[in-house]
């Protein structure tokens, strides 16, 4: 028999006898009223679980890892605002079931049952996913990944505080709102919780303003792994800057007392707290879990025992606010209710091929308000002596630096973020000054923790803001690479577009650094961001075009609500010369405010018919390698593509219009990057003869052999003689 049988079973008979388990008596400032509110959430949570398990073995849901034992949160939300944001654990139905109450025009078994039978009417995800979550509750969706939620909270209570003193055009949280995030004890030891949580305590020891509520529901068990008792105590009881409060979550009366204070606090004070709530996983992990194989039997017997509902059903008999028989009849409303709802879901349509799917995958546009572009008296002011030096060719980091200004300048809802933004002025000089011209608020100095960077911009992006975070080194990426992935990504895919995150990830990458920092400052693959589904990848060449390009990326994020990646080829950033030293020939001119590259526009050198299709670092190789084919008889031209994700396909092939052949050079290792891409392309939608220069599959070296496993001016010259005279 079904343990979700067997517990509901138990539960009539329990309430129908009056054997109800004994513990504290109902105090606290909760009412009546409102604990009745809260028991009917608890009933409605339950009987979705178990509706969602009776739908799978009928071949009709598809999801059920349930809520149950974990009632306690629709306690926390009575003691939370229906505008304050949350970001939920899975295991939080009964915080949704009672904010759908809050909120009129929200009817919760009809939408949770639909996300269950995964129906394109889900009003969520649109059947993309279960996922808890709604755009009129302030629930964007979660997915499964384990903590990966926590480092943007931390950044969208951030952002509340900052919001006051910069209000974004499209603001979402109240000033006075708080932000709230959940998870299991389980998952509080994931590197991701423990990175968020420490960022939220590093920020509170400084006295910045940081309204989050840490909700962690302690459960005792991570699938099959029992947490030591006592171990979420010890670890977050007494951490710097984090105020803890703990419950008996399975007392509705304890836990509103404890979350109402919890709340209060953070609202009251601004800083972040951490409420401990004690509770029990009922029925295993998900349906398909066998508890019964890794725990004694009077271990999980026990922790049915406990059955919240049953502690419930108790204090509302004890405090005259229900007898028993009323009780059991809301009981019985809520379990008739979803077997009513779901007999009609399963008959809803569901996504039946790839363009359904991948509908949501790119958010939609949003209107902003028309912009004219910085003023000259702002910029003057803030661009100082620099004004003098536009006219003359710069180097693409101080391009870049004029770019970043002039568009903070022209969108106050810019924030840049990242180690060593600020006072430094980042590790290469490219956000120098800006903490001088825009001050602290807005050019952020974080603490050494990719993922609380990424988790910031996420955060804030949640609550109107245009962030602009920098990952120090592209090497750097890959600890925090979910966030991007998991969470970023995701967000618009199973939410229909409803919420979104747009920011533009700055990322000093790729090689040729001379003799410097081998490997982990010189990664040259770009494979983990082309193959994330949704997200831009761009990567300049040269200075205009990084200038016109961040323009067209901010545009991008802006107005389109994109997640756009810019990757700023590290070694390019000093090059002033192309072919022979001080022959200036690789800066440029700072390009006019409104100058932009469009998403998809390539850049083409010549118009030879040999075609050389590169980017980045393989864009300045193969200049200077045409000049020396050029000596040789051979003609060329060089495509920069520019644009990694999505491949500019039409641009490229409409750039090969006349061209004979064609030589891919791809600075990135040969496997898993662009030139498979490019190669495929050429092969389906051309004839033209072609071959591929790519990067050994190796990492970089330091010292003298830096650049030996990738492409070379004279490598990139031989290969060009050999295709061209190959017949």
């Amino acid at each position: 028999m079904d343990r979700a049988d067997i517990v509901h079973e138990a539960f009539r008979e329990r309430v129908a006898k009056g054997d109800l388990p004994e513990s504290a008596a109902p105090v606290g400032p909760l009412a009546a009223e409102e604990a009745v509110a809260i028991y009917r959430a608890q009933c409605l949570s339950r009987n979705l679980d178990r509706t969602s398990r009776k739908m799978q073995k009928a071949g009709q849901g598809y999801y059920t890892i349930g809520s149950s034992g974990h009632e306690g949160m629709a306690a926390v939300a009575s003691a939370l605002r229906p505008d304050d944001m949350a970001f939920l654990h899975y295991r939080d139905g009964a915080f949704q079931t009672r904010r759908s109450a809050q909120v009129p025009g929200v009817t919760p078994a009809w939408d949770m049952l639909l996300s269950f039978a995964t129906s394109t009417e889900d009003p969520i995800s649109g059947g993309r996913h279960k996922v808890l979550g709604s755009r009129k509750l302030m629930i964007p969706p979660q997915t499964s990944t384990i903590a990966s939620h926590l480092p943007k909270a931390v950044g969208a209570a951030y952002s509340i505080g900052l919001g006051r003193r910069h209000a974004p055009e499209h603001k979402v949280l109240d000033d006075n709102s708080i932000v709230m995030c959940s998870f299991g004890d389980a998952s509080s030891n994931h590197s991701t919780a423990q990175g968020a949580i420490n960022s939220a305590c590093w920020t509170s020891y400084q006295s910045v303003p940081l309204p989050l509520l840490f909700v962690c529901e302690d459960n005792g068990i991570g699938i099959s792994v029992r947490t030591p008792k006592g171990w979420v105590a010890a670890n977050y009881s007494a951490k710097p800057g984090l105020k803890y409060f703990h419950a008996n979550g399975l007392d509705l009366f304890d836990t509103y007392r404890a979350s109402r204070a919890a709340a209060e606090y953070v609202r009251t004070v601004k800083k972040p707290a951490f409420l401990h709530l004690s509770l029990v996983r009922l029925y295993g992990h998900a349906g398909s879990d066998m508890q019964q194989t890794y725990l004694a039997k009077d271990v999980f017997e026990g922790w049915e025992a406990a059955d919240p509902l049953l502690h419930s059903a108790r204090l509302l008999v004890e405090a005259g606010a229900l007898t028993a028989e009323e009780a059991l009849a809301i009981y019985d409303d809520t379990d008739a209710q979803c077997t009513r709802v779901a007999a009609e879901v399963v008959t809803r349509p569901r996504l039946k091929d790839a363009k359904g799917v991948m509908a949501s995958l790119i958010p939609p546009k949003r209107a902003c308000k028309p912009t004219n572009g910085p003023g000259e008296e702002a910029r003057a002011a803030a661009f100082g002596s620099d004004m003098r030096a536009m006219a003359e060719p710069q180097p693409m980091s101080r391009l870049i630096n004029w770019a970043l200004t002039d568009l903070m300048l022209e969108h106050p809802e810019i924030a840049v973020m990242g180690e060593d933004v600020g006072l430094k002025g980042g590790v290469y000089g490219v956000t120098q000054k800006l903490c001088d011209r825009f001050g602290k608020d807005r050019v952020i100095d974080t603490l050494l923790d990719e993922q609380s960077i990424l988790g910031l911009a996420i955060g804030m992006a949640h609550n109107g803001f245009v962030p602009m975070p920098e990952i120090q080194f592209l090497a750097y990426l890959h600890n925090a690479e979910d966030q991007l992935r998991g969470e970023a990504a995701t967000l618009p895919f199973f939410s229909g577009g409803q919420f979104t995150n747009p920011m533009v990830v700055r990322i000093a990458g790729l090689g040729y650094q001379k003799g410097f920092g081998g490997h982990f400052h010189n990664d040259n693959s770009l494979g983990v961001l082309r193959d994330i589904p949704g997200v831009i990848v761009a990567v300049p060449s040269h200075g205009a075009d990084a200038a016109k390009m961040l323009r067209e990326c901010v545009r991008l994020a802006r107005e389109e609500q994109r997640v756009v990646v810019f990757v700023e080829p590290i070694a390019l950033y000093p090059v002033r010369d192309l072919h022979k030293e001080k022959d200036g020939g690789w800066m440029q001119a700072y390009p006019a405010v409104g100058e932009r590259i469009a998403l998809g526009e390539v850049g083409v050198t010549g118009d030879g018919p040999l075609a050389i299709v590169t980017y980045g670092n393989g864009h300045y190789l193969s200049c200077q390698a045409a000049q020396v084919l050029a000596a040789k008889g051979i003609e060329t031209r060089v495509i920069d593509i520019r644009w990694i994700a999505p491949l500019p396909e039409d641009g490229v092939i409409a750039a090969l219009e006349g061209a004979e052949k064609v030589l891919i050079v791809d600075e990135c290792r040969r496997s898993g990057n662009v030139s498979e891409a490019l190669m495929t392309l050429l092969a389906e939608r051309t004839g033209l003869p072609h071959a591929r220069l790519a990067a050994e599959d190796s990492f970089i070296a330091t010292g003298p052999a830096y650049a030996a496993t990738m492409p070379s001016k004279e490598s990139i010259v031989e290969a060009a003689k050999g295709l061209w005279g190959r017949t």
